[in-house]
């Protein structure tokens, strides 16, 4: 049967991180296809992220893979040639990245965190 953990990279997920294993189980598992994935930021930071995206347009050069991923990271959202739907409204809409909440609640926080602190500590009593 061999070594079961020669996909990995030799070592066992449970040795890593959350994101250092979710990052091989992606490097692992990925090939041309369909990849559906859920929130894939959830387990990363923002440069496993990066790491990520790398690892997706790598996978992109290759061809012959759709990717469909459901995200609230303005770092997965700029994946080059992306089509960017939302679903916030009445309908399935098509939306620039800088046009999404998840942008301008990033950007703004970064640009301005006090703005989002004074109205984050407001007490209304």
């Amino acid at each position: 049967m061999g070594d079961p953990y020669a996909r990995y990279g030799g070592r066992s997920l449970h040795t890593r991180s959350h994101g250092e294993a979710f990052l091989a189980v992606f490097s692992a598992w990925l090939s041309p296809g369909m990849i559906l994935m859920d929130e894939p930021e959830a387990a990363l930071s923002p440069q496993r992220q990066l790491a990520l995206l790398s690892q997706m347009a790598k996978l992109a050069k290759t061809g012959g893979v759709q990717m469909i991923i459901a995200t609230h990271s303005p770092i997965i959202l700029t994946f080059p040639g992306a089509s960017i739907l939302s679903f916030d409204g009445e309908r399935i809409e098509s939306i620039r990245l800088e046009d999404t909440a998840h942008f301008q609640i990033t950007k703004g926080i970064l640009d301005s965190p006090q703005r989002y602190w004074k109205h984050l500590l407001h007490d209304d009593e």
